[in-house]
């Protein structure tokens, strides 16, 4: 096999154990779930400290708002690139060198000055997060075989689901609390200790692979696909904060011939024996291809659920952060019950488990829309955790075994390259999602909102959400071939 002029091509995973390591433990399993919570809870920390940056900075709603899309779009376009890097030129090497920077960058933020600072350092955190990320399904893919790999993807979806949830807590309690004097930086101080212990223990846990073929980054792919991502992502972030001004419809539109160039230059590449980005062999695979559309349908319908309803605790009912960060751990309660029995689930379910999970998230909304209008603004809101248990039951029986599932159907040599694909798609489609929602929740509420209009649109905002996991359901079904179905 050919790839770019003067490289020789691999022929078989590469695979250097870690230092002192023998047989694989659930050391490395530690570490890349530390990166994981870490990037997944800067996602969505950010949300409960935005009315302090914006008292402490003297930030805008425009630049307040960046603080927060800055880091989504970053962290979502580059994990294509940050996947390939990973295959090219080791996936622990490349988990090291984004955990240096997520660390540095959040010490960058945390003493930043002005509200253009945080933006530019929020946008550098998200690009190192989008560097590491990949690593860590790619890692557990390699490390781990049979049941040991199961099991590593149910932590993985765990740690994804609680990390969202724990965003929520952690940092409203922070802040709360207002550590020192620190206020919000105490959001992303958090973030140092933590990451300088994972720097340290890597080397010795994680063993270093690769992919199978040499080459040398594809960099007009890089560009090609960051700018679709970034053209696809921010345009829709901000475009529905900005009630859809003439430049988010331009430049959605800009994304279909970036995206169809992405493609096209892709397939020469490979015709011509050079390294692409990503291997569109891995979509020739029924169960990659297909579960990834069903993957995005799911995360749509997943991630900007926290979204809408921390504006209907915080502005509808009028919790604290933290207080509604406490209404936010019967989501996680869920969430981290049906994970750990997700392998048991597996067994009595099979394939069906992967329809179970998302028709259990969509009868949770439907019952939490139904109970947000029963009980109004006089009745308790804790009439609400049953309903967030049930939705957080179908999250953790489709986070990491879906997830587990899609990545079992992409070749080994290219774990980074599929799993960078897979953690794009889950970061996009939440960042989709919460423009989505928001395109009915807010003129569902109106301009002139009060309290008691907040269980309408929470309802209504939860309509898209119930249609996404309903075609999530139907969609991961086509998976195997009809006749094994």
């Amino acid at each position: 096999m050919t790839t770019d002029a003067g490289s020789e091509a691999r022929t078989e995973e590469e695979v250097t154990p870690a230092a002192g390591a023998g047989r694989p433990g659930w050391g490395a399993l530690a570490i890349v779930m530390v990166g994981t919570f870490l990037t997944v809870l800067d996602y969505f920390i950010t949300n409960v400290a935005v009315p302090a940056i914006q008292a402490d900075l003297g930030a805008s709603q425009a630049q307040s708002q960046l603080v927060v899309v800055g880091y989504g779009v970053a962290f979502t376009a580059g994990m294509i690139t940050g996947g390939r890097l990973g295959d090219l030129y080791g996936r622990r090497r490349m988990f090291a060198l984004g955990m240096l920077g997520f660390t540095l960058t959040s010490g960058l933020c945390a003493v930043a000055q002005s509200a253009d600072a945080l933006i530019l350092f929020r946008v550098l955190q998200g690009a190192a997060a989008a560097l590491m990320v990949p690593q860590v399904l790619g890692i557990l893919g390699v490390v781990y075989t049979g049941a040991a790999r199961a099991r590593a993807f149910v932590v993985y979806g765990l740690v994804v689901g609680l990390a969202g949830v724990f965003g929520q807590v952690i940092g409203g309690t922070l802040i709360s609390f207002d550590v020192a004097g620190l206020d919000w930086r105490t959001i992303f101080l958090i973030n140092l200790p933590v990451g300088v212990v994972a720097l340290l223990l890597t080397p010795r846990l994680i063993p270093e692979s690769r992919g199978v073929e040499g080459g040398r980054l594809d960099l007009l792919g890089v560009l090609l696909s960051t700018a679709t991502l970034v053209a696809i992502v921010y345009s829709l972030t901000e475009g529905q904060e900005r009630d859809w001004p003439l430049w988010s419809w331009l430049l959605l539109a800009a994304a279909v011939p970036l995206g169809a160039g992405f493609v096209s230059q892709q397939r020469r590449r490979t015709r011509q024996g050079l390294s692409p980005l990503i291997d569109l062999e891995l979509f020739r695979s029924r169960r990659y291809s297909v579960g990834l559309v069903g993957m995005l349908s799911y995360f749509l319908a997943m991630g900007s659920f926290f979204f809408v309803l921390a504006l209907y605790l915080q502005q509808g009912r009028g919790l604290s952060p933290a207080e509604a960060g406490w209404v936010f751990l019967t989501l996680g309660g869920g969430y981290f019950g049906s994970s750990l029995l997700s392998g048991k689930l597996a067994e009595r379910l099979g394939h069906k488990l992967y329809s179970a999970g998302p028709l259990t998230l969509a009868a949770g909304y439907v019952l939490a829309g139904l109970t947000a209008a029963w009980i109004g603004t006089e009745r308790s809101i804790l009439w609400i955790i049953i309903p967030l248990v049930i939705a957080g039951l179908g999250m953790g029986m489709t986070t990491g075994p879906l997830t587990g599932a899609v990545l079992a159907g992409a070749d080994p040599e290219h774990a980074a390259s599929a799993s960078g694909a897979v953690n794009t798609v889950q970061e996009g489609a939440v960042a989709i999602g919460v423009a989505v929602v928001g395109t009915v929740f807010f003129p569902a509420l109106g301009s002139a909102a009060k309290p008691e209009d907040y269980p309408h649109a929470f309802g209504m905002g939860l309509i898209p959400l119930v249609i996404f996991s309903l075609a999530a359901c139907m969609i991961v079904r086509y998976m195997r071939p009809r006749s094994e179905r």
